[in-house]
């Protein structure tokens, strides 16, 4: 299974493609952000991620797309343009028939590392090591859209095993 993780984000929408499945080695296909200037007009940036998403989508063909579910928490001015590219990411794969799934920060955090508080820090150095990197992918926020992945290809790929029997076992007893 491919999944495309995006970490949105109004000045960097961080972009990771991992492929692997539950029980064996994922394997790093390319990570990177989507950049727009803070100088630009709002509309023209966000213009700018829906072009940028639609191209790692066609690029990268996957299976699912993994996006984090953003979430207000004190300022809530600063989180509008990160759920307007989160919208983006799910109208891109809306339109193109792809899954999509929604994760918060604190599930990926403890798919990745063990722990829903860890910092930005512990997630790059658990993403290395669990993807077998010399170095973690730069910036931050590639990373994060890596980690994403990688959380959903462990967590999703088991909800949906999980969700498969259940439904096989509604139709054994109908």
């Amino acid at each position: 299974m491919r999944v495309l993780g995006i970490d949105p984000g109004l000045t960097r929408c961080g972009v990771g493609v991992v492929e692997g499945q539950l029980g064996r080695p994922l394997r790093l296909v390319e990570a990177g952000v989507v950049k727009t200037p803070a100088t630009a007009e709002h509309s023209q940036r966000l213009l700018s991620i829906d072009q940028g998403l639609a191209e790692w989508i066609d690029k990268y063909q996957p299976d699912v797309i993994a996006v984090e579910r953003v979430f207000a928490d004190q300022n809530v001015l600063s989180v509008v343009g990160t759920a307007q590219a989160a919208g983006l990411a799910m109208v891109n794969a809306a339109r193109r028939g792809i899954p999509v799934h929604t994760h918060t920060p604190t599930e990926v955090k403890a798919a990745i590392t063990g722990s829903g508080r860890a910092d930005k820090a512990q997630v790059s150095h658990m993403v290395v090591r669990i993807l077998k990197l010399a170095v973690a992918p730069k910036p931050a926020d590639a990373a994060d859209a890596v980690a994403l992945a990688i959380c959903h290809l462990w967590r999703g790929a088991a909800n949906d095993r999980i969700a498969e029997a259940l439904a096989k076992q509604m139709g054994k007893t109908a």
